[in-house]
């Protein structure tokens, strides 16, 4: 991390890829088991959800940019990229 500062593991960001794969996978299973991984998924993001609230942010406002920024560039992103 001293070296190289533009990775940072942390706030909720392996939870939140994990959420996204699972959600994406829930899509091509039929039945009930669609909605179990679904949940899961869901599930997988009360992590960075608390690490928001705690930190004073809007939960919903940094997660929907957290989901977006995952579909968009997936599990990596470098500081000083824009955001």
């Amino acid at each position: 991390l001293f070296q190289n500062d533009s990775v940072v593991a942390g706030g909720g960001a392996i939870e939140m890829e994990l959420s996204r794969y699972l959600r994406d996978y829930s899509r091509t299973i039929p039945g009930k088991q669609q909605l179990l991984i679904g949940a899961y998924a869901k599930a997988l993001e009360i992590i960075p959800r608390q690490l928001c609230d705690n930190a004073g942010f809007d939960a919903t406002n940094i997660l929907n940019k957290l989901r977006a920024k995952h579909a968009q560039v997936g599990p990596t992103f470098e500081l000083g990229s824009g955001e």
